[in-house]
């Protein structure tokens, strides 16, 4: 491939000035001379630079998940309940309808700051907006802990406001981490958002198991109170972290989108990858300089060619994602002190985990939360390896047929054979779903829970990269929502039953895979949108090779086309309407006047 050299001063590509060569060598020969004073050195698999950017901008994730985590624990402990629950046939417990309420209303709030924050990023910048949400977030956690008895009103709105700055950090972290990683490590860093948001819901478990035999407030203000670290960590630390390059080059800082990507590559800045990829970059954002802002610029995204259908894609993984089932075992565990498991009640049974765990002989609840929390963050460190070495492809169809199995097993055995009234009567099915329950937990920490928001990542161009994301993570908070919320009616109706819900979403999800999620391994960005605007066959594209440069399409070059094609219908338009509107233009065209009047 032949790379033109780069201006250092205005970032533009020209080819090198001709020069005299009188020694009767070929074009190839000249052409190597030329290409030598690129750096050919080995790349490093991995660069302590990149270690830490990616495992500190995780720390999003941890915010994500130790909400998750935190919140089941709440809804037990006494103090939250007596505050903020409802006080029935002598005892404190929340219905159905509020605590849904309180668990799923974050949710709402991610949905909004998803959408929100990719037009912000694209002004100010990646890492400026991770700053300012998690202002945000601090808002909400203030309106949270300051809430006073019976105002379970403001605890909900309270994380509402939370919401705000965890959706859009889960929008910005895989956006930032997609960006400025490595082609080769791309997936694997991004995954770690995942690895982290695992680690949040396990760290936030065992807070809890500490904490909750305080009688006073403490029991939950403390574990809500060590967000606040989190929040801190992630938004004060990104400052030190450099700009994402694609977006440092957009504003025109060329040498600094260089040498960031130098420093994480581990090369110097004029390696033949560094070259390859700043150009590659350089031609696309050259392409998308008419892109259009504001509702203009939305309506074109879904004009794009093969646009509509990456955003439909993305919106469907990330909701599938959700549909996995895997916050049935996360959100709802334990029983609602003192109710009976009603099937119509008022008080149904919110959180089925600890039957099972009951059944298997483990009635602590917040030792059933730290088992599965465990079993998730222990097995999500796979899921690096696995993406890298195995591929998304191979790896979400593998996994979604290992949890469409697991749920199968696990909803026959809780449905047919487990004594859900007394479950230490048959202990044979409650460790039987307690095996299964891990087992799933153990196929989505390893393939779907890190792996969507890595393809998520790469889906789109940069064009239209934070608003396609921005309506693809929105669609994972509101799935959030719709099963955080209708999950205890659900499970009230058809108990364990609900398993098979999951299980025939997970064998849509392998279809879906199949058929339209291309591989996106050891490729670039560019090289993702290329397979894509080009057609290539999902079941083919993990051995696609990138034609060369005369050959490639893209998604900038095909807009480039459709707007001068535009630009010459409208200067034709133009002309014509001026041409008839001045005086003697039909007899310059024809002279003869025969005809001008006629139909």
């Amino acid at each position: 491939m032949k790379f033109p050299f780069m201006n250092k001063q205005t970032g533009s590509v020209a080819e090198s000035p001709p020069s005299a060569d009188l020694s009767g060598a070929s074009e190839d020969d000249r052409e190597k001379r030329r290409s030598s004073s690129f750096d050919e050195g080995k790349v490093p698999w991995v660069t302590w630079r990149s270690i830490v950017l990616g495992a500190f901008v995780s720390i999003g994730g941890i915010i994500f998940g130790y909400d998750t985590g935190q919140i089941s624990g709440f809804l037990e402990m006494r103090d939250y309940k007596q505050r903020y629950g409802q006080f029935r046939n002598g005892k404190w417990a929340f219905s159905n309808v509020r605590s849904g309420l309180i668990v799923s209303m974050l949710s709402i709030g991610t949905m909004i700051g998803a959408l929100v924050a990719g037009t912000l990023a694209d002004r100010i910048g990646r890492k400026w907006s991770i700053f300012t949400w998690c202002i945000i977030l601090h808002v909400g956690l203030i309106v949270q802990i300051s809430s006073p008895a019976g105002k379970w009103y403001q605890m909900m709105m309270g994380r509402f406001v939370t919401g705000f700055g965890v959706g859009a950090c889960s929008l910005l972290v895989p956006m930032y981490q997609g960006e400025i990683a490595p082609r080769h490590i791309r997936g694997a860093m991004v995954c770690s958002y995942q690895l982290f948001v695992t680690l949040g819901i396990f760290v936030a478990y065992c807070i809890n198991y500490g904490t909750e035999s305080i009688s006073n407030t403490a029991s939950w203000r403390i574990p809500l109170g060590i967000t606040f670290l989190w929040g801190l960590l992630l938004g004060f630390g990104i400052l030190l972290f450099p700009e994402s390059p694609r977006f440092d080059y957009r504003m025109g800082r060329i040498d600094m989108a260089k040498r960031t990507m130098s420093k994480l590559y581990g090369i110097s800045e004029n390696h033949r990858v560094i070259v390859h990829e700043i150009l590659e970059i350089q031609e696309q954002l050259e392409a998308e300089q008419g892109a259009k802002g504001g509702l203009h610029g939305w309506v074109e995204m879904f004009q794009a060619p093969r646009m509509m259908y990456r955003i439909i894609l993305g919106v469907v993984l990330q909701a599938l994602q959700q549909l996995t089932g895997a916050n049935y075992f996360f959100y709802y565990r334990g029983e609602v002190e003192g109710e009976p498991r009603s099937r119509a009640g008022f008080y149904t049974d919110l959180r089925q985990g600890t039957v099972i765990f009951n059944g298997a002989g483990i009635s602590n609840t917040y030792v059933t939360q730290m088992i599965l929390g465990g079993v998730n963050f222990g097995t999500t460190f796979g899921g690096l390896y696995v993406i890298e070495h195995f591929g998304r492809r191979k790896s979400l169809i593998t996994g979604g047929i290992w949890m469409f199995v697991c749920f199968m097993v696990f909803a026959s055995v809780g449905h047919f054979s487990l004594d859900v009234q007394n479950p230490p009567a048959t202990p044979g099915a409650g460790k039987a779903m307690v095996v299964f329950a891990c087992l799933f937990i153990t196929g989505f920490a390893m393939t779907w829970g890190p792996m969507v928001w890595a393809i998520v990542a790469e889906l789109y161009p940069s064009r239209y990269r934070a608003r396609a994301m921005a309506l693809a993570t929105a669609s994972n908070w509101l799935w959030n929502f719709l099963i955080g919320f209708f999950t205890p009616f659900i499970t009230g109706d058809i108990d364990f039953a609900y398993g098979y819900v999951f299980a025939g979403c997970l064998f849509v999800a392998v279809l879906v895979v199949y058929f339209f999620v291309l591989e996106g391994k050891d490729k670039t960005l560019e090289e993702m949108d290329m397979m894509y605007v080009m057609r290539v066959k999902p079941w083919q594209s993990s051995k696609w090779k990138a034609p060369a440069p005369e050959e490639q399409l893209t998604t900038a070059q095909l807009m480039d086309r459709r707007m001068a094609e535009g630009y010459d219908r409208e200067e034709e338009a133009a002309a014509n309407k001026k041409a008839a509107e001045t005086p003697g233009h039909l007899h310059a065209e024809n002279p003869t006047g025969q005809g001008s009047s006629q139909a």
